[in-house]
């Protein structure tokens, strides 16, 4: 007797997501030759990863120059904020108005907690505390443009010691109406963003146009791992959630990433659109005492911990802890 084209879909989707076997997005199988990629792009620690060593006008003319460039890229993005950076004495008004250009640019925020508390270091009552603080302005600023808050993101991507605080911490999102915003593509910006920032500082322009051309090419070859790694889990490239951070390397170079991105074939999507990825429903069991991506969190549920990931440059490490003991 001959299966229903429906009936076959959902069995051949339950054999995937339950056995870790190949299954086929949207079902349409993607070939070597022309994977179909698409990428999501979210953006942390808002409205500055560097909040509290910039000034207001810094921030805002940042900010000014990712929307500009996000616009005329055309691409959509979420962007996660940290409400206890908004709050410097004389600042606050325009911290917050540097904010608000996020929506006024029609992005959506999303919350990644105030503090940017790790799930990890600080207990759940306390983490949950500060997930709520961290609401207040961004419900505000979503509302005035009749949208609604419903992202979290987790600080550091920890996501919990053990998997009992893990599903705690998940029904106490879910229960606040929040959906979390996996991870699959990670290039540390953030560790090239805290090195270009301190360049620009001094006036070091060559380590700036140094710092730029690693951080493209590292994040080319992250792309490409990530691509690798989809295929070997669940036999084709999903729809992809790449992590940046506010930082004025963002700012100055968004374009330039984009070029990167779009060489290697990809258009980009919402976030909405990329979750609706059916590997974002596969089993996720991952705990620990360090965050890292889902590509990880998926593999590592199977027993196969990924290896052979591109090396981050020792170089760049260095020069951030040499920052970091400078008075």
């Amino acid at each position: 007797m001959k299966l229903a084209s429906g009936l076959r879909w959902g069995i051949w989707v339950w054999c995937g997501l339950a056995c870790g076997g190949f299954f086929i997005s949207n079902g349409m199988a993607q070939t070597a030759a022309q994977p179909n990629r698409q990428v999501a792009i979210t953006i942390d620690d808002l409205p500055a990863g560097s909040a509290g060593g910039m000034s207001a006008a810094t921030i805002t003319e940042m900010t000014s120059k990712l929307m500009a460039a996000l616009r005329e890229q055309k691409v959509p993005a979420v962007g996660f904020v940290n409400e206890k950076k908004l709050y410097k004495i004389g600042e606050v008004d325009a911290r917050i108005k540097a904010l608000g250009m996020w929506v006024e640019s029609g992005f959506e925020l999303g919350n990644h907690t105030y503090s940017h508390f790790s799930l990890n270091k600080v207990g759940l009552k306390a983490w949950e505390d500060d997930v709520i603080q961290g609401e207040s302005v961004t419900r505000i600023l979503l509302s005035q443009h009749n949208m609604q808050l419903r992202y979290f993101r987790h600080p550091y991507l920890d996501t919990g010691r053990d998997l009992e605080t893990r599903r705690q911490a998940e029904a106490f999102l879910v229960a606040r109406g929040y959906r979390i915003a996996p991870v699959t593509v990670d290039a540390w910006d953030w560790m090239y963003g805290g090195v270009y920032e301190d360049a620009k500082k001094r006036g070091d322009t060559a380590l700036q146009q140094k710092l730029v051309k690693s951080y493209l090419s590292y994040t080319d070859e992250v792309f490409a791992y990530s691509e690798q790694l989809s295929k070997e889990l669940v036999g084709y490239e999903p729809k992809q959630i790449l992590l940046l951070h506010a930082n004025e390397l963002e700012g100055d170079h968004f374009s330039e990433l984009v070029e990167v991105i779009r060489k290697r074939g990809y258009r980009f999507i919402t976030l909405e659109e990329a979750l609706n990825d059916l590997i974002y429903s596969l089993p996720d069991t991952y705990v620990g005492e360090e965050g890292t991506g889902w590509l990880d969190h998926w593999a590592i549920t199977r027993g196969k911990p990924p290896r052979g990931g591109p090396e981050f440059p020792a170089w760049v490490i260095e020069r951030a802890k040499t920052i970091r003991k400078t008075p």
